[in-house]
Formats: C-alpha cells, sequence, structure tokens
C-alpha cells in the first residue's frame, strides 16, 4: 500500500505565492461590495440536504449527480453545500431578519460538487456571493450589476469580460413556454444527447444550455424564452436594460441563458470570458422572488449573484501574466548574535511605528553576498544594514534594492521615522 499522501482529486493547495494574489482579490471584491452598502454574513459549510433538493430542485444535476452527501452518526442527511444562496436564505429566515426589512448580505468560501475536474472546474471551489432581500424592481438587479462590473475595473479584467442577460419570465409564463420548447424538442428527438434526452422529461429548460455541438443549431432555432414572458417581467426587464445604458454598459441578451437553478425568475446575468476555454463563465446571478416562500418564509423579492474565485484568478493570471509578489517591504541583514539581539526589537518597533509594513529579517546566516541574494528574491524595497560597524556606532544602514537612491546611514531611533517619509508610508 502506497504512504504518498495527497490531496482528494479536483480539492487543490492555494501555496504562499497564490494565496497573495487571492489576498488582493478577496480585498478588492470586500471593499468595493462594502462600499454598495453589503455588509458580511459567515455562513455553515454543512447544511441538511433538504434544504438545497427543495431550493435547487431536486431533478437538477447538482442535487442528482453532483452534491457531497452523507449520513451523520444520528442518521440525519448532511450535505457540504454546493452554493451559497440558500444557506444565505435559511440564515435570515432562521433569525427572523425578514420581517418587513431590507438586507444586504455577501459572503465567501468553498463550495463542494463532485465533478469531473478540469481547467477552471474543481470539486471543491470558492465563490464570493452577494444577496438582497425585500427589494423588488429592476433598480437593486442594475446595482449589483454595476457592483461587479466595478469589481472588474478595479482587477484590471474588465476588458475582457462580457454582460449576458435575460428574463425567465414568472412562473406561470415560464409553464406557457416549457409546453412549447417540450414540443420542438419532440421534432428534434434524434440530435439531442444523454443529458439533453434525461432532461427533456424533468427539467427541459436546461436542454437550452447544452454544448453538445450537433444541437447548436437546433438550438439557435428554439422557440424563445423572452417571446412568452408576461408585461410585468417585460417591463422588469426592459427597464433594467435601460438602467445598465444609462450607466455606460451595454448588456449582450442571450435567449438560451437559463441557469442551472430552478429557483430563478425574472432577471438572469453572467460575465463570461473567452479567455478561458470552456469553463468562461466567471460571474452569474439573478433574481429569485420565490425562494424565500419555497423554503417557509413569507413572500419575499430577492436578488443575488455569485462571483467564482479561481476562474477570476485564473482570468487574471491569463491576461496580467505571472507576476511576482514581494514577502516583504523591508529586510534586514547581519549575521551573529549581536545582530538577532538588536535585530529583532528593532523590528518589533518598525511593525509599531509603521502599521502595515512587512519587516523580514534574513535568517539562517550566510555572508553578505548570499543575505543580499536572499533580499533580492523576497521583493522587499530596501535593506535595513546591522554589520559589525554600524552595530557599534548605533546606526543602520539603508541600501534601497529597487530604486536609484543613495545608500545612507541612521541613527537606530532615526529609523521609523526616515522610514516612513521615504516609503510614504
Amino acid at each position: 500500500m502506497s504512504t504518498h499522501l495527497q490531496a482528494v482529486r479536483g480539492m487543490n493547495d492555494l501555496l504562499p505565492a497564490q494565496a497573495t494574489l487571492w489576498q488582493r482579490v478577496e480585498s478588492v471584491l470586500s471593499d468595493v461590495i462594502m462600499a454598495y452598502g453589503f455588509q458580511e454574513i459567515r455562513l455553515p459549510l454543512l447544511e441538511s440536504t433538504a434544504l438545497f433538493a427543495r431550493a435547487i430542485g431536486e431533478v437538477t444535476d447538482i442535487v442528482e449527480k453532483e452534491m457531497y452527501t452523507f449520513a451523520d452518526r444520528h442518521g440525519e442527511s448532511l450535505t457540504l453545500r454546493p452554493e451559497g444562496t440558500a444557506g444565505c436564505v435559511r440564515a435570515v429566515l432562521e433569525h427572523g431578519m425578514l420581517h418587513h426589512q431590507v438586507h444586504k448580505l455577501f459572503y465567501q468560501g468553498a463550495m463542494f460538487r463532485y465533478e469531473r475536474p478540469q481547467k477552471g472546474r474543481y470539486r471543491q471551489f470558492h465563490q464570493f456571493g452577494c444577496e438582497v432581500f425585500g427589494l423588488p424592481g429592476p433598480d437593486i438587479d442594475a446595482e449589483l450589476i454595476l457592483a461587479s462590473a466595478r469589481c472588474w475595473r478595479m482587477l484590471g479584467v474588465d476588458a475582457h469580460l462580457r454582460l449576458e442577460i435575460n428574463s425567465l419570465g414568472d412562473i406561470a409564463a415560464r409553464q406557457r413556454y416549457r409546453q412549447h420548447l417540450v414540443e420542438y424538442l419532440q421534432r428534434h428527438r434524434e440530435l439531442l444527447d444523454e443529458d439533453s434526452l434525461r432532461r427533456l422529461e424533468h427539467n427541459p429548460l436546461r436542454v437550452l444550455d447544452s454544448k453538445h455541438p450537433p444541437m447548436q443549431e437546433m438550438l439557435a432555432a428554439a422557440p424563445r424564452l423572452l417571446d412568452h414572458i408576461d408585461d410585468a417581467a417585460r417591463e422588469h426587464f426592459e427597464s433594467l436594460c435601460a438602467l445598465l445604458r444609462l450607466a455606460g454598459i451595454e448588456p449582450c441578451l442571450n435567449p438560451r441563458l437559463v441557469r442551472g437553478l430552478d429557483y430563478y425568475n425574472r432577471s438572469v446575468f453572467e460575465w463570461v470570458t473567452t479567455a478561458l476555454g470552456a469553463q468562461g463563465t466567471v460571474c452569474a446571478g439573478g433574481r429569485y422572488d420565490g425562494l424565500v416562500e419555497q423554503l417557509g418564509g413569507a413572500a419575499t423579492p430577492a436578488v443575488g449573484m455569485a462571483i467564482g474565485l479561481e476562474r477570476l484568478v485564473l482570468l487574471m493570471e491569463t491576461m496580467q501574466g505571472g507576476e511576482e509578489v514581494a514577502q516583504a517591504d523591508v529586510i534586514f541583514l547581519g549575521q551573529g548574535e549581536r545582530f538577532t539581539q538588536l535585530a529583532l526589537p528593532l523590528a518589533e518597533r518598525l511593525r509599531d511605528g509603521l502599521p502595515g509594513v512587512r519587516v523580514l529579517l534574513a535568517w539562517g546566516g550566510g555572508g553578505f553576498k548570499s543575505q543580499f541574494r536572499k533580499a533580492d528574491r523576497s521583493g522587499a524595497r530596501c535593506a535595513l544594514i546591522l554589520g559589525e560597524q554600524e552595530i557599534e556606532e548605533g546606526r543602520v544602514g539603508i541600501k534601497w534594492l529597487r530604486e536609484d537612491r543613495e545608500q545612507i546611514q541612521v541613527t537606530q531611533e532615526e529609523l521609523v521615522d526616515h522610514l516612513r517619509v521615504t516609503l510614504a508610508w
């Protein structure tokens, strides 16, 4: 039996070099979304299996084939969350947050689906999600899309993402459309692949989302859901599109955009890219006005979105190239016991006086030549040198590693103030 332990297939380690970019992405998303009045909610990874069966739909691919479900020691069926909206709705209901109140919430974390791992699609993946409860108008849908667009601009990927949008109408209109669609698909049954034949019986709208090449021409000629929605849903959709255009975003109508979850209604949208191959959806969302009532609450309008963090990071790496990330802002160089005794408290004084500055000490010995190589690899802007002469004179040498500045010395007492000015900290 092999003793070589590896991560579970489709569940990946995030190494320090990668984690720095993830921290930047998560920080930008949080800062932007909080600027729109959202508050963070933290949700458990495990939920009752019944929650997802009721919310997502028992005949969806997620519930039928992709959930990690098991019985605990008391026989209760539990599931690792495959998406975030259902758990968020459960939380606001459980804690009585929806009594004539508006809530704008965001969360982030791991989700789990048993799928065939491939680039941009993993069994453990991470999402940044936003949900709004209590607002029925197209204005909040537009604001959510504008917030996501601001995230792309802040991260420098806006030129590589396109907004696709559609309306699913309300339930009654969707049921009427379903009948027309099934009749059309039955006439072309010989073109349907195995998944589409299965969906035809239980969830025919998902057939429109098929990527099976022989079906594409037939699907392009299928009846459009947008042509069957009622007047209220049409007005909502047209108002949303008009608001987006006023804000400088031109939505691209995609009549085959239906989303993979049963709870959506009216407006749905995706931000897509052609830079990642088959896994081109980076962000997706829409309105789900019936879900709160479906899970036992009072009828509550709601809209949300989820950003796939793996795909967003992958898009940034693909479009912007690999970028070395600095480990430190300053690094202390020196040798011997006296260096250790002096550098440790000096580094603490720097951290106290310059909150947020990253201070590294070149532990491990070696001559100054090897220490400067270590300093260069760290990405630090400057090296703080504590050689024997500097220690005797109570001074610190400052050598700039990335900038054309003269090497100088300052007293240990002047160090914090000097770096505050020269590092602009």
